[in-house]
């Protein structure tokens, strides 16, 4: 309602915001699309305050929410999403400011498909489709590569250009399918199956130009990414420049940039390689040098040593200390035996001068009974009694006689 004033009778500021807020509240909730600017998520408080501007009117209005309102989509609306947000307008009437208090938020356009490819993301990535241990390792030196791109397409010149100079030997087996719109999807899967069931190719590059988010998402299709996870043979995918990162990129055995960048992680550089041969065989050759100089100088130091250089000299030494040895035990032993000699020749002269014979030979004789018993006292004979008498020269018998 319009207001009579003058500037008789002026109304006070505050009527004016008050009038303000009156109308404002009779607007009602509201569903009002706009961008992200500005975020503020304070730990521990229960508001979300940001910013939601029109960019083609370069208008702004502060909106507020209640943290569990934002952290519905926390995951997918940041800074810079476009949202639509259903608010009651709100007229703060101490300062005059206008602020919604939003009850609902949801992505729009781009942001409502990237919602859904986030969600789609989280889904195969908790299935493990894009955990690392699970891709393959590329071949050093492919012979043969698989293609998958558009029909006469930059991406498909940049890749076999670079790829051939890289490496003039190398072989294509090219599939030209359809990269965006409705036929994209079930072309590239069949191309990609087609290629994987080939023995001789080695590797299978995916290749497409930029182009917006709505141009890159066949290449974000689930079946497309469950067919990459099941190929056998390595797959890299090059879609887009540097900032996209369609699903095809996690699932891929390696994500490429760019066509070109995927033409130099694939294909080795023959002028690299050559070098690199050169310099292996250089430090070969410097290795095997310097060994065979290290064992020349052992070899000359070990042949340098006295008993190498003249090996008999160590024995013509000992020659004469075995000889000297020799005659000194010769010696010993002599000297040995000698003694030894002597010491039986008396011991076998006191021996025989003091044999029970020695002692017959002086003349003396002994008496034995007829039992064996030797006499040593007359009491020990009767009369009569016969006894034989040894002599030196035999024995005969005796008789006692009283």
């Amino acid at each position: 309602m319009a207001v009579n004033t003058s500037a008789d009778a002026p109304l006070p500021v505050g009527e004016v915001s008050r009038l303000i807020g009156g109308w404002i509240d009779r607007l009602g909730a509201v569903w009002v699309e706009g961008q992200i600017t500005q975020l503020s998520r304070r730990p521990g408080a229960g508001v979300v305050f940001m910013t939601l501007r029109d960019p083609s009117y370069d208008i702004s209005v502060s909106v507020t929410c209640y943290r569990q309102v934002f952290d519905a989509v926390a995951d997918v609306v940041s800074e810079g999403a476009r949202v639509v947000v259903h608010a009651k307008p709100e007229w703060y009437a101490p300062r005059g400011q206008l602020s919604l208090r939003a009850a609902e938020i949801k992505p729009v356009g781009v942001g409502e498909l990237l919602a859904r490819l986030e969600q789609l993301k989280k889904a195969l990535a908790s299935e493990g489709l894009f955990a690392p241990e699970r891709k393959k390792a590329l071949p050093f030196l492919p012979q043969l590569i698989g293609l998958v791109c558009g029909r006469a397409s930059a991406a498909e010149r940049d890749v076999l250009e670079n790829a051939r100079h890289r490496w003039p030997a190398v072989r294509f087996e090219v599939r030209n399918v359809a990269v965006q719109g409705v036929h994209a999807v079930p072309q590239v899967i069949q191309a990609v199956k087609e290629l994987d069931a080939l023995d001789d190719v080695d590797v299978i590059i995916v290749a497409r130009g930029g182009g917006s988010v709505e141009d890159l998402l066949p290449f974000s299709d689930e079946q497309l990414v469950r067919a990459v996870v099941s190929c056998r043979t390595p797959v890299v995918s090059a879609i887009g420049h540097e900032p996209d990162n369609p699903l095809l990129d996690y699932a891929a055995d390696l994500r490429a940039s760019t066509p070109t960048d995927a033409a130099k992680k694939v294909v080795p550089d023959v002028g690299e390689e050559y070098e690199r041969v050169r310099f292996l065989q250089d430090r070969a050759r410097r290795s095997v040098l310097s060994f065979i100089e290290r064992e020349e100088r052992g070899l000359a130091h070990a042949l340098a040593r006295p008993s190498i250089e003249d090996p008999h000299r160590m024995i013509d030494e000992r020659e004469d200390q075995v000889s000297a040895l020799l005659d000194r035990a010769r010696r010993c032993l002599g000297h040995l035996l000698d003694r030894a000699d002597s010491e039986l020749s008396h011991t076998h002269a006191r021996v025989v001068g003091l044999s029970p014979a020695a002692t017959l030979r002086r003349g003396y004789a002994v008496l034995q009974k007829a039992d064996g018993h030797v006499v040593r006292a007359p009491d020990e004979v009767t009369a009569e009694e016969p006894l034989r008498a040894r002599v030196a020269e035999g024995e005969f018998t005796v008789i006692r006689a009283d």
